[in-house]
């Protein structure tokens, strides 16, 4: 079976830490022996923006998310190399037999430009899209099918699974520092990231801002520099730096 994926039903958000915004400005004022027992406040807003500017990014590490994903194991191949900050469980075919569950792009997308090493191109147009899904669903149906029969030959999970493609799904558990989070959102929603990726870390973002204001606005001013960076010189962002001083966050 093949299907198309529900992105919103396959990311789960399972827990997170509810104090997060004050875990983490009270991790970095610590060294100086205050702490914020009460509401998140725009000083704390602004020592975020001078932590995260200022590359003093150990207190977003002290908070963490869990997530259900269930995703093809291409995408989980892209995004089991986030590991600093992570932990991973997944789905194992060592242990059961894998459904016939796989994935089916909603377009096929073209070669790209020859310069091009990675990524892709335009959709394909309406004829090539047909013969592409004709023979995508053929060399699923081909490779699951002898999978069973390896199975019936006596052939054991561990080694029968080999034949199977990356297109089938799997499922995880993905525990992650806020820091751990960020990295993967700013490289996975990124344009030049594989775009089955990048809905994958949209819908992430989406479940991370639904849950607090004050993560959310964390999370905002960060993508937000971190997408300013990119698109600023180097003597610009020491001015932004320098203009957020310690002394007005404490």
């Amino acid at each position: 079976m093949t299907n198309k994926i529900n992105y919103e039903e396959n990311v789960k958000l399972i827990k997170y830490d509810k104090e997060a915004a004050l875990d983490i400005v009270n991790a970095a004022r610590v060294s100086f022996g205050m702490r914020n027992d009460k509401e998140f406040k725009n000083k704390d807003r602004h020592l975020i923006e001078y932590l995260w500017i200022s590359d003093h990014t150990s207190p977003f590490r002290h908070m963490h998310f869990t997530f259900y994903i269930r995703a093809p194991i291409f995408v989980l191949n892209q995004w089991m190399k986030h590991q600093v900050g992570c932990a991973w469980n997944q789905k194992s075919g060592r242990y059961i037999k894998f459904d016939s569950n796989f994935y089916t792009p909603e377009a096929f997308r073209s070669i790209p430009d020859k310069s091009i090493k990675q990524g892709s191109g335009e959709d394909l147009n309406c004829e090539d899209q047909s013969k592409a899904l004709s023979i995508y669903r053929s060399a699923l149906n081909f490779s699951y099918a002898h999978y069973n029969e390896l199975l019936e030959a006596g052939v054991c999970r561990e080694q029968a699974r080999s034949v199977l493609p990356l297109a089938l799904m799997s499922e995880c558990y993905w525990t992650c520092s806020l820091h751990a989070l960020i990295n993967f959102l700013r490289l996975r929603l990124a344009s030049d990231a594989q775009k089955e990726i990048q809905l994958y870390a949209r819908d992430v973002l989406n479940h991370v801002n639904s849950i607090d204001s004050d993560l959310s606005e964390i999370l905002q001013i960060i993508l937000d520099y971190e997408n300013f960076k990119i698109h600023n010189s180097k003597e610009f962002l020491n001015e932004r730096r320098k203009a957020r001083s310690l002394d007005e966050t404490l």
